[in-house]
């Protein structure tokens, strides 16, 4: 049996400090659990070094800027503690999450005064879904959820109450066989998963949908990036339910799944090719720290 989160050897940091993982704990009243009143990140460290660190924290703050408080470190006091974690825990290739909270001097809607709090945790934590399963394509059903309109929440922020959704839709298509869900917006639109970005190829071309109503990931971007490196036009549009029969392959890409591929989605069908493979490749090769990827 794994060992639970709260009884990990290892350190975490909190508010500058660095404590044992089963003493890091926080009250039962603290907002951020009653309210949601918490925004984190999810990153990973490849051979000692955190992939794209400063472009994190940088999303980090301003997700916290965007719930209405302030984490009171710099982006690099962040980076600095997100290295000594992995450094203290001997590892060199894990999953980096910081989080920031609102605390318990006050219980209720309001809470402007209450203090924020930071703490960084690390573990190890290989590919998010099966490796066998990831060029062969994984298996997505259709989340009943919608993402909502962005009026109506603060979709731009790594925001801990926007998960909530995503938990209900992947514990669904976890029980009816599936390994995740996709999540359509409130026009019906294609949206992402439950903690990844989704993208399309047909004759050659990726498309992908606009992130205007949830969170455009850092390996999203990268993902793009590294298409248009190898001159592979990436369209980002408005995508209907419709048209995905005409699409050839799927992926998905997040910190934690990384680059993955798939091979259906509810009635829909795809084959993992060329254009997806190349990609995993890719961004294998370059999230591996200077000089490592050339020497392996």
């Amino acid at each position: 049996m794994a060992v639970p989160f709260d009884q990990m050897a290892g350190v975490i940091w909190i508010d500058g400090k660095l404590i044992p993982g089963p003493d890091a704990k926080i009250h039962v009243l603290t907002h951020g659990l009653h309210y949601a009143s918490a925004v984190f990140e999810g990153e990973r460290a490849y051979g000692g070094v955190i992939f794209k660190s400063q472009q994190h924290s940088e999303r980090f703050k301003n997700s916290a800027t965007i719930l209405d408080f302030e984490i009171p470190y710099s982006v690099a006091e962040i980076d600095a503690a997100k290295r000594l974690v992995v450094e203290k825990n001997g590892q060199p290739n894990a999953y980096v999450r910081p989080i920031a909270w609102r605390g318990s001097e006050q219980l209720g809607v309001s809470a402007q005064t209450n203090k924020i709090h930071l703490a960084i945790a690390t573990w190890e934590w290989p590919s998010y879904f099966d490796p066998a399963q990831r060029l062969k394509g994984i298996r997505l059903d259709l989340a009943e959820y919608r993402r909502p309109d962005p009026r109506t929440s603060p979709c731009l922020a790594k925001a801990a109450g926007l998960y909530m959704i995503c938990t209900i839709s992947k514990h669904r298509a976890e029980r009816r066989g599936y390994a995740d869900a996709m999540m359509l917006d409130w026009e019906e639109r294609v949206a992402e998963c439950t903690g990844a970005n989704i993208f399309f190829i047909r004759d050659g071309k990726i498309h992908t949908p606009i992130a205007d109503c949830f969170l455009a990931g850092i390996t999203r971007a990268t993902a793009i990036d590294l298409a248009k490196r190898r001159g592979i036009e990436v369209i980002e549009r408005r995508i209907l339910p419709d048209e995905l029969t005409g699409f050839s392959e799927c992926f998905i890409t997040g910190t934690a799944a990384e680059v993955t591929a798939v091979s259906e989605i509810a009635q829909w069908r795809f084959a993992p090719g060329a254009i997806t493979k190349q990609l995993m490749d890719d961004y294998t090769a370059e999230v591996q720290p200077k000089g490592k990827a050339a020497a392996a």
